[in-house]
C-alpha cells in the first residue's frame, strides 16, 4: 500500500481544456448571487457561521436544529428530537455521523465524500468557485414553489454533485438538492434577513429521505466562537491511543511477513482513469485490466484488456515480455539488496531501509479522535491525523506526508493498515514548483480486505488529482483501481497469470511466477 503513494499522486498528468461557454453562464449566475447575498468581500470575511432554530417534523414532533461551519472545511449538522440526535459532521480529516439509535461511525466511500463536499460547498459560499475547485454547469430554468429559478449543477474535485436553484428576481438560493451522508436531501430557503451585511435564510424546509423538517431559525451568528471540538467525535466515543511508536514499528517489522503471504496470491486489477473538462464534465475515460501477482513486495502486472477488449495476440506477447523483464529486474534488485545487507552484517553495520515505512507518519503528523470500529468484519483502531507543525521535513517523502490530513484504519492483530484516506492541506511543489505543483485538495483513498483470514490485500484505490505541470498545463483527473478475483497460487493459477478472462488457454510464452 505505502509503495504506491507517490506513484499515484505524481504519475497522473493530463492537460485540461478551456473554460466553456455554459460554465461562464453559470459563473454569471453565481456572481449575481454573491452580489445579492452581500458581496464577495462580506462573504469572504465569514470564518464561522452558526444557524440555530426549532423545527416541527412531518409527524408532528418538535426538536432543535443546529448548523455550524468553519473555515476551511468544517461542517456540523444536528437534528435533535428528545434524546435522539441525528448528526452529520466533517472535521477536516474524516466524516462521521450519529443515527437516531445513537450509533456513531466513520463514513466511508461516497457517503464520506458527500459530507466532505458539503463542508467545502458551505464554507466556499461560492465566492470563488475556481479557487475552491468547484466546477459550474448551467442546467436551465426551473420552477420552485411557483417562482422562476435558474438551476446550476456544481461538482467538486471528487466528483460529488449538487443542484442549486437561484431565484430569477432576487438571485438568492431558494433550493438545493444533493445526497449527503448517503441520504438524498432537498432544502428550501426563505425569509432572508441581513446579518452583519450578509443575507441569511430564517426559514428552512429540509427534506431528508422520506422525512420533512420545517425549521425556523432563531439565531444566526457570523464569526462567533465555534471550537474545533464541535466537529470532532464525541469524547465519550473515543478511546485511549496505544503506544503508536511501538504499533508503527510492529507494522513495519511485520511488512516482510505480509509481503511473503501476499506472494501466495494472484488477482485482477482494473484501472479506470477519467479526465475532466473544467466544468466537471467527462472529457475522456480509459479502463485497463491487468492480471497480477506479488514478488518481493511489489505488484507484477500484465495488461490483458483495454476498454473491455482483450489484447491481440501480438499485443499480449509484448505485454508478457514486459512482465518477464519486470520479474528479472525485481530478482536482480533483491539479489543486490541481499548482498548489501550481508556485507553490512559482516562489517557490523545495520543496513538502512531503502524505502520509507508507515513510521514516517509518526514523525510528520499528529493524531486525534481515536476510536474502535468494525471494518470488513474485523475490529480496527481508527484515528484522524493532521500535519505536525513542529516537524522539520527534509526528504521528499517527509514533505509529502507533512502536507496530509486524513483518517487511517489499523488492524492491531494483523499489524497492517486496513484503509487510509488523505488529502493535501496545501500545495505540494516539486522542484520549487517549476516541475509540478500538486494542488491543495488533491486526495486519495486506499482500502484493503482481510482475505482467507490471513492477510490484508488491496481492494480499492482512488485518487482525485489537481496538478499544474511546468507552470502551464493544468490537470484534473480521477483514477480508480479495483482489485478482484483473488486466488491462491497452484498449478492451474500459475498457468493463467497472463490469461485474459474467457480465453481458452494462456499464451505459450506467458510468464510464470518465480519460485
Amino acid at each position: 500500500m505505502r509503495a504506491r503513494l507517490l506513484t499515484i499522486l505524481i504519475a497522473l498528468m493530463i492537460t485540461s481544456g478551456a473554460y466553456p461557454a455554459h460554465a461562464q453562464e453559470a459563473g454569471k449566475i453565481v456572481e449575481q448571487y454573491v452580489k445579492a447575498a452581500g458581496g464577495g468581500r462580506a462573504l469572504a470575511k465569514i470564518q464561522t457561521l452558526t444557524l440555530e432554530g426549532s423545527f416541527t417534523s412531518d409527524d408532528g414532533k418538535t426538536g432543535t436544529y443546529t448548523l455550524d461551519t468553519k473555515l476551511p472545511n468544517r461542517y456540523y449538522s444536528e437534528l435533535l428530537v428528545g434524546e435522539k440526535n441525528l448528526i452529520e459532521a466533517y472535521n477536516g480529516k474524516s466524516a462521521w455521523h450519529q443515527n437516531a439509535a445513537g450509533d456513531l461511525g466513520t463514513l466511508l466511500g461516497p457517503e464520506g465524500m458527500q459530507l466532505e463536499a458539503a463542508a467545502q460547498y458551505y464554507n466556499s459560499r461560492l465566492v470563488n468557485p475556481r479557487k475552491s475547485k468547484i466546477a459550474l454547469t448551467f442546467v436551465g430554468h426551473a420552477q420552485v414553489r411557483g417562482r422562476d429559478a435558474l438551476q446550476i449543477e456544481i461538482a467538486t474535485a471528487t466528483g460529488v454533485k449538487r443542484l442549486i436553484f437561484f431565484d430569477s428576481q432576487t438571485h438568492l438560493i431558494v433550493k438545493e438538492a444533493a445526497a449527503v451522508g448517503g441520504v438524498d436531501e432537498e432544502i428550501f430557503y426563505d425569509d432572508y434577513r441581513t446579518i452583519e451585511g450578509v443575507k441569511l435564510p430564517h426559514k428552512i424546509e429540509l427534506h431528508r429521505g422520506s422525512d420533512k423538517y420545517d425549521i425556523s431559525v432563531t439565531r444566526a451568528a457570523i464569526n462567533g466562537t465555534v471550537g474545533e471540538r464541535v466537529f470532532d467525535f464525541p469524547k465519550k466515543s473515543q478511546v485511549q491511543l496505544p503506544d503508536l511508536k511501538a504499533l508503527f514499528k510492529e507494522i513495519d517489522d511485520n511488512q516482510k511477513a505480509i509481503d511473503k503471504l501476499k506472494e501466495n496470491y494472484t488477482g485482477t486489477r482494473a484501472e479506470e482513469e477519467t479526465e475532466f473538462e473544467s466544468n466537471g464534465k467527462v472529457k475522456k475515460r480509459e479502463v485497463t485490466e491487468y492480471t497480477f501477482f506479488y514478488l518481493n513486495g511489489e505488484e507484477v502486472s500484465t495488461v490483458v484488456k483495454k476498454d473491455g477488449k482483450p489484447l491481440s495476440d501480438a499485443e499480449q506477447k509484448k505485454e508478457n515480455e514486459k512482465t518477464q523483464k519486470r520479474i528479472e529486474e525485481l530478482q536482480k534488485r533483491k539479489t543486490k539488496k541481499e548482498a548489501k545487507e550481508e556485507k553490512a552484517k559482516e562489517e557490523g553495520k545495520s543496513e538502512e531501509k531503502d524505502e520509507p515505512g508507515i513510521e514516517i507518519f509518526l514523525r510528520a503528523c499528529q493524531f486525534v479522535n481515536p476510536r474502535r470500529e468494525r471494518f470488513r468484519g474485523q475490529d480496527v483502531l481508527v484515528f484522524d491525523f493532521e500535519p505536525n507543525p513542529e516537524f522539520k521535513a527534509h526528504k521528499l517523502v517527509e514533505k509529502v506526508v507533512q502536507k496530509l490530513a486524513g483518517v487511517v484504519w489499523i488492524d492491531e492483530k494483523a499489524h497492517d493498515v486496513a484503509r487510509l484516506e488523505a488529502y493535501f492541506v496545501g500545495d505540494m511543489r516539486f522542484a520549487g514548483g517549476l516541475l509540478a505543483n500538486l494542488e491543495k485538495g488533491t486526495s486519495f483513498v486506499m482500502g484493503q480486505a482481510y482475505v482467507n483470514n490471513e492477510v490484508w490485500l488491496p481492494t480499492y484505490e482512488e485518487a482525485h488529482v489537481g496538478v499544474r505541470v511546468l507552470l502551464v498545463k493544468g490537470i484534473k483527473v480521477n483514477a480508480v483501481t479495483r482489485y478482484s478475483d483473488y486466488k491462491k497460487f497452484n498449478v492451474e493459477t500459475l498457468s493463467t497469470i497472463a490469461k485474459p478472462k474467457g480465453a481458452a488457454e494462456a499464451p505459450a510464452d506467458a510468464p510464470a511466477k518465480p519460485q
